[in-house]
């Protein structure tokens, strides 16, 4: 008995010691981002209003566990919720929930992931509050969620001279839309260019972006030509930095045309400012608006009848942990 015992002590130290070693090979981190604004707000006939609004507030898991040979197995786990109120998403892991395998062959992720088009091209030139809030590019074509992020298989390439190239797909699960995107992205230096295709069933969409830093500003834009049940589109935007130690002034501007028809078109401009009170928190203003054509019912926040214009003045705090 006594023999016994120390066997399974033995197999209980040697159990302990791998489990101890597979977790010195991994990592997991908690983290997130608090985003809430004070706004004065004009909703077209709807009338004014001050609102607290939540931008994307968020938090989530992601981990990495080297496996040897050059492979890795990564995850992420990221939830949104509303900072006023305290709620949470509809979807308790509905912004992203994916696993990944990665080595020298690239990368490969299945699950729920971020349209790759829309990072690729509004979501990177919008560098006053990330894409957020009311000063959300309204005017891109299908949002973030373009065809279905869900029951997706995304294959990535290594990084090569700057450029790295990827594509996903959703598949064609429960009666839902299937949808394809694919992206060139070149980094070096000052220059970050991309260009994205996306498809679902039979609405299309291409994009190209560029962004250029110089010194202290930062200007960048994007072009996108959509065609939604057949029906053509074109939308642009332009946006610019100009960052000061601790300071930094935004300006951007988008224009989108007609669609199906004259007077269908809109133009909306955001000014910011951003004070950086440290890596992590920063305290933030803008204003920032919405002006459609006669029959235009673009809204960047609430919703609008054709014609009208909506517009925020807002003051708030981002702190990412």
């Amino acid at each position: 008995m006594k023999s016994q015992h120390h066997t399974w002590a033995a197999i209980g130290l040697l159990a302990s010691l791998a489990a101890s070693s597979a977790w010195a090979q991994s990592s997991v981190t908690v983290y997130g981002r608090v985003n809430l604004s004070v706004e004065s707000q004009k909703r077209g006939s709807a009338g004014n209003f001050v609102a607290l609004e939540n931008s994307s507030s968020r938090w989530g898991l992601r981990g990495v566990e080297d496996l040897g040979g050059g492979l890795k197995a990564s995850f992420k786990l990221e939830s949104g919720f509303d900072a006023s109120n305290g709620t949470a998403a509809g979807t308790f892991w509905g912004r992203e929930s994916w696993l990944a395998i990665e080595g020298a062959f690239g990368k490969v992720r299945i699950g729920n992931l971020t349209n790759i088009t829309y990072l690729t091209s509004a979501d990177y030139v919008s560098m006053h509050n990330h894409d957020t809030g009311t000063s959300s590019d309204t005017l891109f074509a299908f949002g973030v969620n373009f065809g279905a992020k869900q029951n997706t298989i995304a294959y990535a390439t290594p990084v090569v001279n700057g450029f790295q190239a990827e594509i996903s797909h959703a598949l064609k699960e429960d009666g839902a839309f299937g949808s394809t995107n694919a992206v060139l992205n070149y980094d070096a230096g000052p220059l970050h260019l991309g260009f994205g295709v996306a498809k679902r069933d039979v609405n299309r969409m291409f994009v190209a972006r560029g962004l250029y830093e110089m010194g202290a500003f930062t200007v960048g834009g994007y072009y996108e030509r959509d065609s939604f049940n057949g029906v053509k589109r074109s939308n642009f935007r332009l946006a610019g930095m100009y960052a000061m130690d601790q300071h930094e002034f935004h300006l951007n501007f988008g224009a989108a045309g007609d669609r199906g028809g004259a007077d269908t078109g809109a133009r909306q401009y955001t000014l910011g400012y951003n004070y950086k009170l440290s890596k992590r928190t920063k305290v933030y203003g803008f204003y920032t608006g919405v002006n459609n054509d006669a029959k235009a019912t673009y809204a960047a926040f609430g919703s609008l009848k054709a014609g009208e214009s909506q517009s925020s003045l807002a003051l708030g705090i981002r702190h990412n942990f």
